[in-house]
This record gives structure tokens, sequence and C-alpha cells, in this order.
């Protein structure tokens, strides 16, 4: 694996952690098979926070089945442009984001 590799899947990693301390999830939630809105919310978040940092989607997909939860480009996508509305909509999950992304 090359450096940008390793630096990517580092940011992977340290946006799951500081998402499941945010959302109030475990690891092994996020990365299962759950559809708890919750969980759900917490998976989008991590795939809009890798997206925008940028990440393409699949590089996502990759390291999403590196973690046990293998998804499809089209559901990270719909996942993405999800997040991106629930975001500008509501204020929560706006500030939400910012901590996550200044703290990564």
């Amino acid at each position: 694996m090359d450096k940008n590799n390793d630096m990517k899947r580092r940011i992977f990693n340290e946006y799951a952690s500081r998402i499941t301390k945010v959302f109030g999830i475990t690891e092994d939630s996020l990365f299962s098979k759950s559809k708890h809105r919750d969980i759900v919310d917490a998976r989008y978040m991590l795939h809009y926070l890798c997206f925008k940092r940028p990440m393409n989607i699949n590089t996502i997909m990759e390291y999403m089945s590196d973690s046990g939860y293998p998804m499809s480009y089209s559901n990270i996508q719909y996942g993405i442009d999800v997040m991106k509305r629930k975001i500008r909509r509501d204020k929560d999950f706006s500030e939400a984001y910012k901590k996550i992304k200044g703290e990564v």
C-alpha cells in the first residue's frame, strides 16, 4: 500500500472513531447491517466526511468493505447526498459535521 493510501485509511479510521463518539454508538454498530436511524446517519456522515476530504467513492467502498460492511457505489453516493441535505437543513448535523471535520 502506498503512503497516500495509508494516509487516507488513517483519516477514514479517525473519522469513524470521532463519529462513534459524537453519535454515541459503537464502532461495531457503525459497520453493522443495522438500519436504525442513528446508525445509518452516522454511516452517512462517515461517507460525507470522507468524500469532502476528498476521497473518491471507490476508496470509501474499499475501506467500508475492509471494516466489514461492503457497500455499493450507488449506496455510498446516496448516503453522501442525504447527509449533504441534512447538514444544510439541520443545525445539529451541521454542528456535528463541523466538530468532526475540525478534529481530524
